[in-house]
């Protein structure tokens, strides 16, 4: 039995993923399971790493993607809460398990310098895995990892922070973790304020969402959004902003931020017009409206679990955009890139 798999084997760009097979299947050690993988999904960290625009050091020849779903074909000694057939995903940071991320447990995601999960075959640690929802399919499953768990920790990941009920939660534009935090903050009872440049991609989110549950901003049209996110609220400003802009947003961010508010930093994709702050005017910014600024390193298995279990209960379904044939790769990875895209791309992977 062979195990194919893509290795990515510069830094140069998509023709450096290169489908390699080899002639045999890895096998578990104790505590350890082997998953067989039927689906992965891509995010913008698997572009820049494929470009050499990401800005941690990587393994060179590394199997890409950190999100992946499968099923479980063989467990090692000393593994009793996983059984072969069980439908499982690993962890983005295999050794983050519970409370606060370590800079230790930071070296362990998938995809960067541990091989990811763009093959047929993987070996991982039975600690570092969870089992998705029954109610999702093998490629809805493999949306969850990194988008989903970044939006629920950007939400609930302090606990003197929560959302609440009644609250206003801003997302920027419309790729997965954006619609993630739509989808949590909507079910936890919630207002959602979704920003992008597309009118067309804001009429995918209203169909998608709902006409009535989400207000929306066109960001090219009105430049000054975050003075408009507040209109939006009577004035008071919104409880949480998931920022995946990065330097050129943060300040119509914090404009929209209500005071005692927070902002998950998740990204770096700059989309916004505006220009780059200062430190002084982020300073002066977060300091009068006392806010709880927050870097968001996706989760641990503790609230990947927590996650899956409001999934179920609350009946969310993944946004899918388009979903690739395995052999098919780089064109998944050149349609992501092109920012088309209104939720998530997966790849099914070959059987």
């Amino acid at each position: 039995m062979s195990n194919k798999e893509y290795r990515l084997l510069d830094n140069t760009g998509f023709d450096s993923l290169k489908l390699c097979t080899s002639s045999s299947v890895p096998q578990p050690g104790p505590g350890e399971i082997l998953i067989k993988f039927h689906a992965c999904s891509l995010n913008y960290r698997d572009l820049a790493i494929s470009k050499g625009h990401y800005p941690l050091p990587m393994k060179s020849g590394i199997v890409p993607a950190s999100d992946g779903a499968g099923e479980v074909t063989a467990v090692g000694e000393d593994v009793t809460y996983f059984k072969i057939g069980d439908r499982v995903s690993p962890n983005f940071n295999l050794d983050h398990i519970g409370g606060q991320l370590t800079e230790e447990a930071v070296a362990t995601g998938l995809g960067g310098k541990i091989d990811g999960c763009l093959r047929q075959y993987g070996v991982f640690r039975a600690l570092s895995c969870v089992k998705i929802p029954s109610s999702l399919s093998f490629e809805e499953a493999a949306t969850l990892p990194c988008a989903a768990l970044t939006a629920w920790n950007a939400l609930y990941g302090v606990p003197d922070k929560i959302l609440k009920p009644g609250q206003t939660v801003l997302v920027q534009g419309t790729g997965g973790v954006s619609l993630f935090g739509a989808q949590f903050a909507l079910a936890a009872g919630a207002k959602v304020i979704v920003t992008s440049s597309s009118n067309d991609k804001i009429a995918t989110v209203k169909k998608h969402l709902g006409e009535k549950n989400v207000l929306t901003i066109n960001y090219s049209e009105i430049l000054e959004w975050g003075k408009k996110a507040k209109e939006l609220t009577d004035g008071r400003g919104v409880e949480h902003i998931l920022e995946v802009g990065g330097e050129k947003t943060l300040k119509q961010s914090l404009e929209a931020l209500a005071f005692g508010g927070s902002i998950s930093l998740i990204g770096f994709l700059s989309h916004g017009s505006g220009p780059s702050m200062t430190v002084t005017d982020l300073t002066m910014g977060a300091l009068r409206k006392n806010a709880c600024i927050r870097a968001v390193l996706i989760g641990s298995v503790e609230q990947f679990n927590a996650m899956n279990a409001a999934i179920e209960t609350h009946k969310i379904k993944p946004i899918i955009d388009k979903v690739f044939e395995f052999e098919d790769l780089k064109s998944a990875y050149e349609y992501q890139w092109s920012q088309q895209h209104v939720g998530k791309v997966v790849i099914k992977v070959s059987q």
